[in-house]
């Protein structure tokens, strides 16, 4: 399994709102919709930074490397980051950052 993460920031609260709107009303539901075989979850998160920017976190898992480049192309590690979206962020990663599944330890509870 590979986890894909991705970080991107806005400078002010509205802007911030607009893009997480944006992200979850529009980019995110149509990255699930282009049915990537392989593509098991993309997960949003949000947090006010040191600075007064906030900081957005996307995760997405997947199978492995042909489902990643089937997302990104062939550079696989080169962010996505539509039009709509570099509009709102006052700056992204440019690569996205990746770590293959070693070992996963699950609660024993149930």
């Amino acid at each position: 399994m590979i986890l894909r993460t991705w970080r991107g920031w806005t400078s002010t609260t509205e802007a911030a709102d607009a893009y997480e709107k944006l992200l979850n009303g529009t980019i995110a539901p149509a990255i699930m919709r282009r049915g990537i075989d392989g593509l098991r979850d993309l997960s949003v998160y949000r947090r006010l930074d040191g600075s007064g920017d906030t900081e957005f976190l996307t995760v997405m898992t997947f199978d492995g490397w042909q489902a990643v480049e089937e997302f990104a192309g062939p550079d696989a590690t080169a962010s996505v980051v539509p039009q709509q979206a570099r509009e709102i962020l006052a700056h992204h990663d440019e690569h996205s950052q990746h770590y293959e599944l070693l070992e996963r330890h699950l609660d024993s509870r149930g």
